[in-house]
């Protein structure tokens, strides 16, 4: 008998991995010690208990701070009563909770069908991904952030959608790249729930501004244009095509043209798949593709925000237990997001090897935006849309229908099919909640809160002497 052929096996295999993600993580990438959350906890401290701006907050020995919308530090407000601490500990559940969200969401259905055992393995490989361990050690928001899009997106699946565009509203009053999402909701032809997102996120910015006027201007008219304040462009975390181009630039600047350029090859690419995605009422697929052209737009995308990738991730692994091919891809792609191999070029990102090393989490989000197989029939997919044909004609009450004996045989044979959800008919209600759609920073502390050998993920340090 096979080893997880048995619950004992199963217990002694998810036991043994989940010692081996422990090691695996306090060795290899090493914790970063809630920097950001340390820099959230300061920044409201210092606003309320002692009459700063979250913006002028500076971590001791470092010169980084606050860098968010001013929502976002009225949205921490409760953490001006808790200790450093305590507010570690309320930031590690929200983002447990976050976390199981997003699997709900992602991947409800199939772990539901492989239990406590399915659950566990996912659970072990997913805080093996380090944009996810990276989102828990930092103490960030990104996974929270991603499970408020994902709410809207199972809200507009599951029929619910009067209260859709709250969570992607939220989202872009914390941090401007969720704020891509509302253009998607205009492609889906969705005006209220993108009405909604824009109105929920203009009242959350009225109201920081009623609270915080003087930071609300100061950000608004200045910090929001200083990319400086966030990090360097060149640095090696920055996994955007911003990041891509100022490392080839380093140490001059990037050109503007040709990012403008690439910006709007991507932007166009975006469009174009997922409106047929859309078309195919795949909003997974087109929440996914949004979430990648979000990284790729964005003028520094921090390694942890690539949280941002797990619905593509979903779709891949998801198709892959029907094509081989593609389980080997995904297996491939989730190998090199745990690896952190960026990090071997944290000093000197030069040369060929620099310019596909540096960038191999870029090139991964690329790929997935031209290949990451979207509109295609899958197991319990809620639908974005309904289309005419979706619903069926009332039956007339004035006669009973008569249907020929080859057809009602015909319909006996392919009613499996209408059952899996493989195919939408007329009498199919693809709303339950199955799969969904998916869709920073500060910088380090001093000098290098990451780790002790010099790495960091997702902000800035002091740049080796040219």
């Amino acid at each position: 008998m096979r080893l997880t052929g048995t619950d004992r096996g199963r217990l002694l295999l998810v036991l043994a991995l989940a010692t081996a993600v422990a090691v695996f993580t306090a060795t290899v990438p090493l914790l970063r010690d809630w920097f950001d959350l340390r820099v959230y906890h300061g920044a409201v401290d210092a606003w309320i208990h002692h009459g700063g701006s979250v913006y002028d907050y500076r971590v001791p020995g470092t010169e980084y701070g606050f860098t968010y919308p001013p929502f976002a530090a009225v949205s921490m407000l409760p953490m001006a009563l808790l200790a450093l601490h305590a507010a570690i500990a309320v930031g590690l559940v929200l983002n447990l909770a976050a976390t199981a969200f997003v699997l709900h969401v992602l991947a409800g259905e199939r772990l539901r069908r492989h239990g406590w055992f399915g659950l566990a393995v996912t659970v072990c490989l997913l805080a093996l991904l380090e944009p996810v361990r990276d989102t828990f050690s930092f103490g960030q928001v990104n996974l929270v952030l991603l499970a408020l899009v994902l709410g809207d997106a199972w809200l507009l699946s599951t029929g619910r959608a009067r209260w859709a565009g709250v969570g992607i509203g939220l989202a872009a009053a914390i941090k401007l790249t969720p704020a891509i999402f509302i253009v998607l909701l205009l492609l889906a032809g969705r005006r209220r729930a993108a009405g909604t997102a824009v109105g929920v996120a203009a009242a959350a910015t009225a109201l920081a501004a009623w609270v915080m006027p003087d930071a609300s201007r100061f950000y608004w008219t200045e910090a929001v244009w200083d990319t400086t304040r966030i990090g360097r462009l060149d640095y090696v975390s920055n996994q955007s095509l911003q990041g891509v181009l100022a490392r080839l630039a380093d140490p001059a600047e990037p050109s503007r043209a040709a990012w403008a350029l690439a910006a709007l090859v991507v932007l166009g690419v975006w469009v174009w798949r997922a409106r047929r995605a859309l078309a195919a009422d795949d909003v997974l697929g087109a929440f996914a593709l949004t979430g990648l052209a979000a990284c790729l737009l964005s003028p520094i995308t921090w390694v942890h925000h690539l949280v941002w990738l797990l619905p593509s991730l979903a779709i891949l692994f998801g198709e892959g237990l029907r094509r081989r091919r593609l389980l080997w891809i995904a297996g491939g792609l989730y190998v090199l997001l745990c690896s952190s191999v960026v990090w071997l070029w944290f000093d000197d990102a030069s040369g060929i090897d620099g310019f596909v090393g540096s960038n191999t989490y870029v090139w991964i989000t690329l790929g997935l935006l031209l290949g990451l197989p979207v509109g295609q029939a899958r197991l319990n997919r809620p639908p974005w849309k309904r289309r005419t044909s979706d619903t069926a004609p009332a039956p007339s009450p004035a006669a009973p229908a008569r249907v020929p004996a080859s057809a009602s045989q015909s319909a006996e044979a392919s009613s499996p099919v209408v059952t899996a959800g493989t195919a939408a008919g007329p009498a199919v209600d693809t709303r339950r909640g199955g799969s969904s759609e998916p869709t920073g920073s500060t910088r380090p502390a001093a000098p290098k809160p990451q780790s002790s050998s010099e790495r960091a993920s997702s902000y800035t340090v002091n740049p080796p002497p040219a």
